[in-house]
């Protein structure tokens, strides 16, 4: 159980740099994606863990990766749009 929890916050980690790597201008600061990546991934283990018992270490590493990406992406931003005026507003 140790090594699921060691291996899903790494998970997390690197689940949490990809996203700041690919998403950088719509996700809040790197200490907050990252802490939420490492707490979210070992959360989708525990899940996972729960759910299926003694599950293989893939199915518990699935469970992980979906939660801390759920998790994830509930850090990400709209884009920023100019506000649209109508042509009567002018």
């Amino acid at each position: 159980m140790l090594w699921e929890f060691i291996g899903s916050v790494l998970l997390g980690l690197a689940l949490s740099w990809v996203s700041l790597h690919s998403l950088p201008e719509r996700l809040p600061s790197p200490r907050t994606v990252f802490l939420t990546g490492a707490l979210g991934a070992p959360f989708g283990a525990y899940l996972t863990h729960s759910a299926l018992g003694s599950s293989p270490a893939l199915a518990t590493g699935a469970g992980a990766v979906l939660v801390g990406a759920v998790t994830l992406s509930l850090l990400i931003r709209p884009r920023r749009r100019r506000p649209v005026r109508s042509a009567t507003a002018q």
